[in-house]
């Protein structure tokens, strides 16, 4: 079946780790694709975000006349959408709201065809996780609408960033004996990244898949026992010590690993939910309707570690999540819109040019490190991740590439004009909201100003006490930052570090 040219295919969740690698092949295929994202600028600077066949329409999954609008005039979509998040209760609310959403404006817009990327496992099973229901849930939602559904039913997905490799990843490599939970013995069939969009990709074009449920796996039934196995070989390890008892509960486990992995507890809960049920494929129709080549355990982890190492991570577990900018960030408020916003800036001259100075700026956190203070980063970043912050364990996608919506240790960007500016939200566990601002400023003379711009809107009394404790920390902290930042450009310090005026939000674009 040819790409149709005439009507988009709609697709939510382009931001998300399947998404955004979902989009480009669909575009590399010939199709045209509208998206919808909470926020534009998150796709519009990736390396696709400007193609031609590409539109990008703002939009909530939980606003219907937005979903109406998004989806006006396209034929087939595909529904990308999951709540992983364990600490937001009403995370299954906000699943079926959206999935009624999506069935609400299919029908009025008349789309053809809705693909569904859901969950494996009984939905009759005693210990199923409400996760896992949650996701049978959307899927009979969508089949109980008029128009017809292809629900794929995958189970753990390998592959470069994604977050049961990332957990797979650390608790390997970091820990030659391991005290493991029962559920390291449930059978489980898990597919590889590359393999799940040769599926969602192959159902688009072959019509006879509407309106049928597909269990879609690699080759191997394992245990996790045994991904743990063959990581350990593939990453060229001593074979690992694995004791299981009977005590660790998904809720104990998840707590074990938000501490060893960068996969905080709120996203470990669900995976380590959906491992103490067999999740293990029925049938094997799709083999024959969508025939692709099926890439085993083993060379699925060879190969994300092997993009891993060439620094050519796609996407990651975190990319669509994270917080959009606070309203009192948007631009044009006054200072005290919404509540006292506090602040200070920082300046230094150097001799040089702009470009020398972005290019040290914008490779700063991961595994760069923050140039000064290191420990007193780390330290913040453990006490971070004690209380339920991602922490510095995080890093960045890439050492030196950045784009809006990327996660930076326990920062989120929100804005980035290359040379110029680069906004950070902070998504560290603080009694208010902060950001950090970079803004580099050609001074005439061979000369440029870089600028650290700090604001924090205080929750309560607790958030004004903390910033005011912490505000010497942070004068010596700035200047110091600002002082190995010039050293590592080689530039010579023309003046500064010192105090400067708080400027204005800049034009925001996020």
């Amino acid at each position: 079946m040819q790409p149709d040219l005439k009507q988009p295919v709609f697709v939510t969740g382009g931001t998300g780790y399947v998404g955004g690698r979902l989009i480009p092949r669909l575009l590399g295929a010939g199709y045209r694709v509208r998206a919808m994202v909470r926020s534009p600028q998150r796709l519009s600077c990736r390396p696709w975000g400007q193609h031609p066949h590409l539109e990008i329409a703002a939009g909530n999954a939980l606003d219907r006349n937005a979903f109406v609008h998004a989806s006006e005039g396209c034929g087939e979509a595909f529904y990308l959408i999951h709540s992983m998040n364990a600490h937001k209760g009403r995370y299954a609310d906000a699943d079926r709201q959206a999935a009624e959403n999506m069935v609400a404006a299919a029908e009025q817009n008349g789309l053809t065809r809705i693909i569904y990327l859901g969950g494996l496992g009984d939905q009759d099973h005693e210990a199923l996780s409400p996760h896992l229901r949650s996701r049978h849930s959307v899927a009979r939602i969508f089949q109980a609408g008029q128009i017809p559904v292809t629900n794929l039913r995958a189970a753990m997905i390998l592959g470069s960033g994604s977050a049961s490799f990332e957990m797979l990843r650390y608790l390997v490599d970091r820990l030659p004996v391991m005290i493991t939970p029962r559920w390291v013995h449930t059978p489980c069939q898990p597919i590889a990244i590359g393999n799940v969009l040769d599926y969602l990709e192959g159902c688009l074009r072959v019509p006879e898949s509407a309106g049928q449920t597909f269990d879609i796996g690699g080759p191997d039934v394992l245990t996790y026992r045994d991904l743990i196995r063959i990581y350990a070989r593939e990453a060229g390890l001593r074979p690992r010590i694995i004791i299981p008892v009977p005590v660790l509960t998904p809720w104990l486990s998840a707590k074990w690993i938000h501490l060893v992995t960068p996969v905080p507890a709120s996203i470990a809960q669900p995976l380590t939910e959906g491992l103490c049920v067999p999740v293990v494929c029925r049938d094997s129709r799709i083999r024959q309707i969508v025939p692709v080549e099926l890439v085993d355990a083993g060379k699925a982890i060879r190969t994300a570690l092997e993009r891993v190492r060439q620094e050519q991570v796609k996407t990651c577990w975190f990319d669509g999540g994270g917080r959009l900018p606070p309203e009192w960030t948007t631009c044009g408020d006054a200072d005290y819109a919404g509540g006292t916003v506090l602040g200070g800036a920082h300046r230094i001259v150097l001799a040089g040019d702009a470009e020398a100075v972005w290019r040290t700026v914008s490779a700063i956190g991961g595994g760069n490190g923050w140039y000064f203070a290191h420990g007193l980063w780390r330290l913040r970043g453990m006490l971070d991740r004690l209380a339920g912050g991602p922490g510095l364990r995080r890093g960045r996608r890439h050492p030196t590439d950045l784009r809006v919506g990327d996660g930076l240790d326990f920062w989120r960007v929100i804005a980035l004009e290359a040379p110029r500016r680069l906004l950070l939200l902070a998504e560290m566990k603080a009694p208010g909201d902060a950001l950090l601002e970079f803004l580099i400023t050609p001074r005439g003379n061979g000369r440029v100003e870089l600028k650290m711009v700090s604001r924090f809107l205080p929750r309560g009394l607790l958030g004004i006490l903390y910033w005011y404790a912490l505000l010497p920390t942070h004068q010596w902290l700035f200047e110091g930052l600002l002082r190995s930042v010039a050293a590592r450009t080689g530039l010579a310090v023309d003046s500064g570090p010192e105090k400067a005026a708080m400027s204005a939000m800049l034009e925001c674009r996020w």
